[in-house]
């Protein structure tokens, strides 16, 4: 037999070198796997809050300037429970709207010509508003709120279609999407929506 008949046979090093590097392979793959499957759940988690509990909106118009401004990105919280001021937002011929609640169910709502509001007789204190105008109002006043409806209007009152129009009416239960909590976007306006 000659010397070079003889058939390799690997080292015990080299074997253990190959077998580290596959386990670091497999334990590898494994721990992607797993990040991987927890970015999904964490995700899937996420969607499921802001579109059950927290959804957030992109303000579009000008019914809100200086409240929420176009382009501005908020998150809202679902409730049924407001009280006056609160910005809210609902749900309108396909479109989602942002108004301020201004009276609630069996409330008497006035508005002067100046612009003035009234609910229950009691002129409202209206600090938000950078004017005040009776705007594109087309309802007999003093109007009663029906039973499980708000009484919306916008803070630019003189664009704002709002509770004040027929078109629009007192706003259902079923119709609200949430009550907007914090401002995000852009960042020098974030915050909470006041």
């Amino acid at each position: 037999m000659k010397k070079d008949d003889r058939t390799f046979l690997p080292q015990t090093s080299d074997i253990e070198a190959v077998y580290q590097k596959a386990k670091y392979r497999k334990n590898f793959y494994e721990a992607m796997r797993s990040t991987i499957f927890m970015f999904i759940v964490v995700a899937a988690f996420a969607v499921l809050v802001a579109v059950l509990f927290l959804p957030i909106l992109r303000i579009y118009g000008k019914s809100m300037n200086g409240t929420v401004n176009s382009g501005n990105v908020v998150v809202s919280m679902k409730t049924n429970k407001f009280k006056t001021g609160d910005v809210v937002s609902f749900y309108y011929n396909n479109n989602i709207l942002v108004k301020r609640v201004i009276a609630k169910s069996g409330d008497w709502v006035d508005i002067d010509k100046k612009g003035n509001v009234y609910v229950n007789q009691k002129k409202i204190k209206e600090p938000y508003l950078s004017s005040k105008a009776y705007g594109k109002t087309n309802i007999k006043l003093p109007y009663q709120v029906p039973e499980d409806r708000i009484f919306v209007m916008g803070d630019n009152r003189s664009v704002s279609i709002d509770s004040r129009n027929k078109s629009v009416g007192s706003v259902a239960n079923e119709q609200i999407v949430g009550r907007l909590v914090f401002k995000i976007w852009p960042l020098s306006d974030i915050g909470l929506v006041k």
